[in-house]
């Protein structure tokens, strides 16, 4: 039973690199940066999201997100308030998304008229981190209420992460973070690592985090 279970997710995965192998082909020739951002429950990836979605907007970008969740559309419907086209992936209750589902809802999108498309994935640190999507850049958050030791509960996600941002520093103070040692542990699990401090309430680390975002768009 063991092996055939073993062989199942291998086979499963197998399927899913080829997928995600091909929408990374897609999305080079589109021109458009395709970016993963996974993380736990809570962590403020939404509201990050949002900010960084209505700075784009508003500055003439093209974004786009796809936002996948269990269940409900709430998290797309705050998402398209910053006027960037939204859609929504309800997995139900598979905990994480897959390079099928993320295929499957870009019908009707022509690639080319974006700069740039974020992927929201399912809250959760374990199963996000086998799956590609076809993205550039995979983006690891991690909130300051959440303890500096996240990234060592779960390095997976963590050395599979090109960026990692930290959220929430506004309130850092008071919840208590010990931002040296949350520094520390992101760059033991996955040395030199690009790390963003952020507060999208404050717009704290929003501007760096945006001007990275510029620099690697692709030239068309």
């Amino acid at each position: 039973m063991t092996t055939r279970i073993v062989e199942l997710r291998q086979g499963i995965l197998k399927k899913n690199d080829e997928l995600a192998r091909g929408l990374r082909s897609q999305f080079e020739t589109a021109g458009v940066l395709v970016l993963n951002l996974v993380s736990s429950p809570g962590t403020g990836k939404t509201e990050f999201l949002q900010g960084t979605l209505r700075e784009l907007i508003s500055s003439g970008s093209r974004a786009a997100a796809l936002v996948g969740d269990l269940e409900t559309d709430n998290d797309a419907r705050r998402l398209a308030a910053s006027g960037a086209p939204v859609r929504q992936i309800n997995t139900h209750g598979i905990c994480h998304l897959e390079a099928e589902m993320v295929s499957k809802h870009l019908d009707g999108w022509n690639l080319a008229d974006l700069d740039y498309l974020f992927i929201e994935n399912v809250g959760n640190l374990v199963c996000p981190s086998s799956y590609d999507l076809g993205e550039k850049i995979r983006v690891a958050l991690l909130s300051v209420t959440e303890g500096e030791d996240k990234p060592l509960k779960y390095p997976t996600i963590y050395n599979s992460a090109d960026v990692a941002v930290i959220t929430k520093v506004d309130i850092a103070e008071a919840v208590g973070f010990d931002r040296a040692t949350a520094l520390k542990n992101i760059s033991e699990i996955r040395p030199g690592i690009r790390i963003f401090e952020t507060s999208a309430k404050s717009g704290v680390g929003m501007a760096e985090w945006l001007a990275y975002l510029a620099e690697l768009r692709p030239l068309r």
